[in-house]
Order: C-alpha cells, then sequence, then structure tokens
C-alpha cells in the first residue's frame, strides 16, 4: 500500500511563500479581501485595513524621528554660533589673563555653566580670580587626574570625590555633574551643575573639545609672557 503524502503546509512554510511572492494576493483579489488580521482584545480587521493601520503608525514614527533630527540640527546650530562667537572671544583678548577670563565668563552666560573652574600648570601673569588655581604638573594634588591628562579626553558626568574636591573645594556638593576638559600642556577646566543629569558619560563632546581646543590655542599665543 502505497503512503499517502501529507500535503498539508505549514504556517510557517505559507508566510515564507508569500514572502517571496509579494505579489501573489494581486492574482486572488478575493483571497485579500477575505483575510482578517487579529487585532488586539481579539477582534479582527481586513488585510486592507491592517495594512493602513501599519502604515499609519510607520509614519508616525517616521514624523517622529524627522522632529527629532530638526530639534538635535537646531541645537547643533545654535551650539557651532556660540562656539564660533566664543572663538572670536578669544582672538579678541589681549593677553593670557584677558583670555581666560574671556573663556570663563562665556562658560558662565551664553553656555549656562554654573559652576566654572580652571586649574593651570603654571600662573598667570595678572591674574587671580576666585574660579582659577595654580597647581604645578608634577604635584601630587594631581594624581587623581594621572590617567585623565595622559588621555587627553573629556570627562562627563559624576566625578569622583577625590577629583571634586580639587577642583570645586568647598562648592563640591553643588557639582552633581560636571564635564572636565584637558588643556594639554596648560592644565584643565571643569564646568559643573547641580543637575546630576545634565553632563553624563556617552554625551557628545565634539563642541566641548572645539572650545577647550580654541583656549590652548589662545592661549598659546603669550607662553613666553
Amino acid at each position: 500500500m502505497i503512503e499517502e503524502k501529507n500535503e498539508r503546509l505549514s504556517a510557517h512554510e505559507v508566510a515564507t511563500f508569500l514572502r517571496r511572492h509579494p505579489k501573489f494576493l494581486g492574482q486572488f483579489p478575493d483571497l485579500a479581501l477575505s483575510l482578517v488580521v487579529p487585532k488586539d482584545e481579539g477582534s479582527a480587521a481586513s488585510l486592507a485595513s491592517y495594512q493602513l493601520d501599519v502604515l499609519r503608525d510607520k509614519n508616525r514614527e517616521l514624523t517622529r524621528r524627522l522632529n527629532e533630527l530638526y530639534a538635535n540640527a537646531q541645537d547643533n546650530e545654535r551650539l557651532t554660533v556660540r562656539t564660533h562667537q566664543l572663538s572670536l572671544a578669544l582672538m579678541r583678548a589681549g593677553s593670557a589673563a584677558d583670555t581666560l577670563k574671556a573663556m570663563v565668563a562665556v562658560l558662565g552666560e551664553d553656555f549656562h555653566g554654573e559652576i566654572v573652574r580652571v586649574v593651570l600648570f603654571k600662573p598667570v601673569a595678572g591674574l587671580e580670580a576666585e574660579w582659577l588655581q595654580v597647581v604645578a604638573e608634577q604635584e601630587a594634588a594631581l594624581a587623581p587626574f594621572r590617567d585623565f591628562l595622559a588621555g587627553n579626553e573629556p570627562i562627563c558626568g559624576r566625578l569622583n570625590q577625590d577629583k571634586l574636591a580639587l577642583l570645586y573645594g568647598a562648592e563640591q556638593a553643588r557639582a552633581a555633574s560636571a564635564v572636565l576638559l584637558p588643556l594639554p600642556g596648560v592644565g584643565m577646566l571643569t564646568v559643573g551643575s547641580a543637575d546630576a543629569n545634565r553632563f553624563f558619560p556617552g554625551m557628545g563632546t565634539l563642541f566641548l573639545r572645539l572650545m577647550s581646543e580654541a583656549l590652548v590655542t589662545a592661549l598659546g599665543r603669550y607662553a613666553r609672557d
């Protein structure tokens, strides 16, 4: 007796066939109209209605993404303008002291930096300020920053207590989050915020890098002063 072959297709095989032949339902419109698609709470909808819902969902998601990209583009444009204005301010400064004052002022006013602090390896003639401290590069106080200074990469987020103590002193409790920028051969600069989420690991640092590079280059004009 010849065993009868089971010709029943599994749901997976049907789905695979339809994916390989996307125009199949176009050849059998009555089949397309008779298909129903399960929806929430046990109700059902026609295939055409279901496809329309899917397209609407995709359209809403695309609109959301476009709005997000537009908002990011606007933010980047504003940052670009502010960074350019900062560079101009640093170029106009007539001394190393004025250059640092301009940097701190712009960070505080235009970039809304709540607590700005600068640490220099060498003193700058004619400059004394509450936001400035001079610590020789080889001093033990800079031990917590050795890896940071060697890596020459910005740090964003919540700083360790040993770093906070040197940078902010009595105001360290106000720096719930911070960004720390290396100034190669010069020192380092930090901006702290009471908002623990303002600066966070993984945030973009392009504009921060541009600002720190502009400051180091501007100070380089007075390296022999």
